[in-house]
């Protein structure tokens, strides 16, 4: 029996002198450390990447309307094929963030009277549409206006610029989101701008 006690005891001592010298022992720690860190340091950077490259991106959609609308305004006419052709250097201006098409409407409005009501409404003169690289005019009737541009019988260009953002890092090659980036698979970003026509009081669009 005290031989039993005797062996026990001397097990114990073991277990616990190599628990002791695995407490001591700090070789290896750094490697977890790091294994730890490592990935949490990699997400940083890549959400850091993607959101400086969101940020970009809107900052092109943002110049893409005003160019738009800046090339627009200088015409004293124009023609659809025109108003195509400058819809087009628009789209090229968010290279290479076009991972989705842009969506830019250039809209001519002139601010009238409303006989019934008598309230400042913006009635569409032409509108015409880039979506998925095609075009199209748009049929409105009435868009509205900020108020500080309801100056009655005066004429504005509007741009609409829209862009659902695909984020890079969350695409396969074919373009599908992977794992739980699909609930960020589209970020959408829009500008709008308003300009005044700067060689004549009006804009007519000749085919649009």
């Amino acid at each position: 029996m005290i031989e039993g006690r005797h062996g026990l005891a001397t097990g114990y001592k073991r277990l616990r002198d190599k628990a002791s010298v695995f407490n001591r022992d700090q070789r290896g720690a750094a490697a977890i450390e790091f294994a730890f860190v490592v990935p949490i340091l990699l997400c940083m950077y890549l959400m850091t990447m993607e959101i400086s490259q969101g940020i970009e991106a809107n900052k092109k959609l943002g110049r893409a309307g005003t160019l738009v609308g800046d090339l627009v305004t200088q015409q004293d006419a124009i023609t659809s094929s025109e108003v195509d052709g400058i819809l087009q250097i628009g789209d090229s201006l968010l290279q290479p963030y076009n991972r989705s098409m842009p969506v830019i409407t250039v809209t001519a409005i002139n601010v009238q009277r409303n006989t019934e009501t008598r309230a400042l409404t913006g009635r569409v003169s032409w509108s015409r549409r880039m979506t998925d690289g095609k075009f199209a005019p748009v049929s409105a009737i009435e868009v509205d206006v900020p108020e500080f541009l309801r100056v009655e019988g005066t004429f504005v260009i509007r741009v609409d610029a829209a862009l659902n953002y695909k984020p890079v890092l969350l695409h396969a090659a074919e373009g599908s989101a992977l794992g739980i980036g699909a609930a960020f698979d589209h970020l959408s970003m829009g500008e709008t701008y308003y300009m005044r026509p700067r060689r004549s009081t009006t804009i007519p669009c000749i085919g649009c």
